[in-house]
């Protein structure tokens, strides 16, 4: 049971912990980091149970239930705490105690019912669909050598573009921020994106088999374009990965049913 793989998946869990005490602490510059530190566990995990052989159904339910944690629930209540929070007020000072209080404001006016605005707890959909994607993914045969559906750690890469941005990028608000940054318009993408964990589109796989061009062209491709968009656009280019990730699967696609 405490083999060392399912300590890596255990130590991935953890780290999406970590990323929700982060948000409800307002640093919300902080919690990305982690989530990203349980992304790195959780492709570890899986690569020291093929080494040693430990690949079972536990080691599987365990990655669920941690992903579950690290890439469902953690940039659920990190956009969350973003939607609700002052964008212009924590701009002009960059003091993360702003956003804390913004939340924490926001939930006691909930709770009193003198806040009405809804729209933050669509964040919510994020671990909604996370749930039917990871269960899904446990007993799909299918998705061995490619993905039907966007997988949760693509998704909250995506989402986690937002935070970053705002926390480290010498962004100054405007009309343009304002607008990115609106809770209905954050809803709008957070429902979206997420689901697209459960939407039976096919995409290809990152795994490499063999490192010839022929069986890895739109593998290469990817890998180039993203390095350009990462040089280009720093913090955006996390997003603009996903985004190009799904636009080549859809390219590949189309090819395969032109054959």
């Amino acid at each position: 049971m405490f083999n060392l793989a399912n300590l890596f998946t255990a130590a991935n869990m953890i780290s999406g912990i970590a990323a929700i005490l982060f948000a409800f602490m307002g640093r919300i510059d902080l919690a990305p980091f982690a989530i990203v530190l349980g992304a790195i566990f959780d492709f570890f995990d899986g690569f020291i149970a093929r080494k040693l052989k430990k690949d079972g159904d536990l080691g599987k339910q365990l990655d669920s239930l941690a992903d579950m944690i690290t890439f469902g629930l953690a940039p659920g209540m990190v956009m969350l705490v973003l939607m609700t929070a002052d964008i212009e007020g924590y701009l002009l000072d960059r003091h993360y105690e702003v956003i804390r209080y913004d939340f924490f404001a926001y939930l006691e006016g909930i709770v009193q019912g003198t806040e009405t605005y809804a729209v933050p707890f669509f964040a919510l959909s994020v671990p909604f669909f996370a749930l039917f994607r990871l269960a899904k993914f446990n007993i799909d045969a299918r998705q061995t050598t490619q993905f039907f559906g966007l997988p949760t750690p693509a998704n909250t890469l995506f989402l986690m573009t937002f935070p970053l941005v705002l926390c480290h990028s010498e962004i100054e608000y405007n009309e343009t921020i304002e607008l990115l940054f609106n809770p209905a318009l954050l809803s709008f993408v957070t429902v979206a994106m997420s689901l697209l964990m459960v939407v039976e589109v096919p995409l290809f796989s990152l795994k490499f088999k063999s490192f010839g061009w022929k069986s890895n062209e739109v593998r290469f491709v990817f890998l180039l374009i993203s390095s350009v968009f990462i040089l280009i656009f720093k913090a955006w280019s996390i997003a603009l990965i996903v985004i190009l990730y799904l636009i080549l699967s859809l390219i590949v696609n189309k090819r395969k049913n032109e054959i």
